[in-house]
């Protein structure tokens, strides 16, 4: 695939390179032990325990951000799994399933009585954005995404044989969908990216137009360690601590 321009920035796109992707099982390696050797007890200032949902990335489950989930819940937050097992990505039409994952989501958190976070990984983010939308903002205080390519579709990755391998087909969105896919949650949305990701063009993973509610932050270090790349815990952190913002109005 040739190179295209992202409307971001003026940056080509293009999937990064295989010498970045070779490297993510070390890279992803290191950041693991840096969280281990750098993880502190939970803050003395607590958070204010409302629940924070993790949407795994494309052929991960729980496992995957159970280091990020376990900081939250030290920090005083109801962090939960999505509670859906593998992610092998959507079975069958895409937008009844992401119907269904939003009514499941909603009873997930309704128990705590306070609007969630939804925290997703790579595919994961498209479902955790996506459900704010479903749910129109409606118990949902922000969305925060981990290395998701929703700003130009999927073509700009390096895990199409995944998905190949999971469902024995193409991973392809039509392109009134990747429009869609475009437009952000109304409600505070962060995207968290690295340029050092070897998996998804970073360029996809920036918002088209930066608005009061949305927001891109850099962060060094790869895609498959974003579950405990220090960095990462440490925006999350502050995010979560934001004070809550009204949702935006359609």
């Amino acid at each position: 695939m040739g190179e295209r321009m992202n409307s971001a920035a003026t940056f080509p796109i293009t999937r990064p390179p295989l010498s970045l992707l070779g490297s993510e099982p070390l890279r992803a390696a290191w950041e693991f032990l840096s969280h281990k050797l750098t993880a502190k007890p939970a803050p003395l200032v607590r958070g204010d325990g409302h629940p924070v949902v993790f949407f795994p990335g494309l052929g991960s489950d729980g496992r995957a951000l159970a280091p990020l989930r376990q900081y939250c819940r030290n920090m005083g937050y109801e962090a939960m799994d999505w509670g859906r097992g593998f992610n092998t990505g959507p079975k069958g039409e895409v937008d009844p399933w992401l119907h269904e994952l939003a009514a499941h989501t909603a009873n997930l958190i309704r128990e705590y009585g306070k609007p969630a976070t939804l925290i997703g990984w790579s595919l994961g983010g498209f479902y955790a954005r996506e459900t704010a939308k479903i749910l129109k903002g409606h118990g949902i205080r922000q969305v925060i995404t981990l290395g998701t390519p929703f700003n130009d579709g999927v073509g700009y990755t390096n895990v199409a044989w995944v998905f190949r391998l999971l469902n024995g087909s193409e991973l392809k969105f039509a392109p009134a969908l990747t429009a869609r896919l475009r437009k952000p949650p109304p409600v505070p949305t962060t995207s968290i990216y690295s340029r050092s990701d070897g998996v998804v063009a970073w360029q996809t993973c920036r918002h088209a137009n930066q608005r009061r509610q949305v927001r891109d932050i850099e962060v060094e270090g790869s895609h498959c360690g974003m579950g405990w790349n220090p960095k990462i815990i440490k925006v999350i952190t502050e995010l979560l601590a934001e004070p809550a913002r009204p949702r935006r109005e359609r």
